[in-house]
């Protein structure tokens, strides 16, 4: 069997969340760094498989497919020897793809990307307040989220999990989680944290967090 090819960069958080399933899955990969900061996204090859030209990007034969979420359900309805990851109880299911939703609309596209944006590339040395504020109403979802239960989705561990971690221990970079603010949120980053394989986020996330931290003062 060829191996599927994921193309993308440790820095990115939608990277790492489908890292995190291919390492949850034990699923054979290759992996080809594209460096977005090089423009290497925006090269006719890449276009012609990605017009969207974006990462993370699966090829898996002659299917390519973009978007973490949609990546991530992909390898879990493929791949996985259960449901466990991914539901296939329409509740539960439907549980899991609000978080994701949640996690693309809300917590990467108004929280991470409108931060990391000016950090990164707009100039700003210091993090707004009102950037603050949508991080810190992020928060308050997410314990509301894990008022009942030990994960994002429900009380086990499913691609859910997986989308929100990466781009929340992105989010902490710039607004720290006050763990008697939110025990429950605090608890469930722990619990991540302790998953055999999580150096599929950590260490991407260190990269993330060194380019950030170098500018701001």
């Amino acid at each position: 069997m060829v191996k599927p090819i994921l193309y993308g960069i440790d820095g990115s958080p939608p990277v790492r969340a489908v890292k995190l399933v291919l390492a949850a899955l034990q699923l054979p990969y290759d992996y080809k760094v594209v460096n977005v900061l090089n423009k290497e996204q925006h090269s006719a090859e890449y276009l012609k498989k990605n017009p969207q030209h974006t990462v993370p990007m699966l090829e898996d034969g002659e299917a390519c497919i973009w978007d973490s979420h949609a990546i991530m359900s992909y390898l879990v309805n493929k791949y996985g020897k259960d449901d466990s990851l991914y539901p296939k109880d329409l509740v539960k299911r439907a549980r899991v793809d609000q978080r994701m939703h949640f996690e693309s609309g809300v917590v990467f596209g108004d929280a991470f990307r409108s931060v990391t944006k000016i950090i990164l590339f707009g100039g700003m040395t210091v993090v707004p307040k009102e950037r603050i504020e949508a991080i810190i109403q992020v928060y308050d979802f997410l314990e509301a989220f894990l008022k009942d239960h030990d994960y994002m989705a429900g009380d086990q561990l499913t691609i859910a999990d997986f989308s929100l971690i990466s781009s929340i221990s992105s989010l902490d970079i710039y607004a720290p989680i006050d763990s008697a603010k939110y025990p429950k949120l605090s608890a469930w980053v722990k619990r991540l944290a302790k998953l055999p394989y999580y150096g599929e986020n950590s260490q991407g996330l260190q990269q993330f967090a060194a380019v950030v931290k170098s500018k701001l003062t």
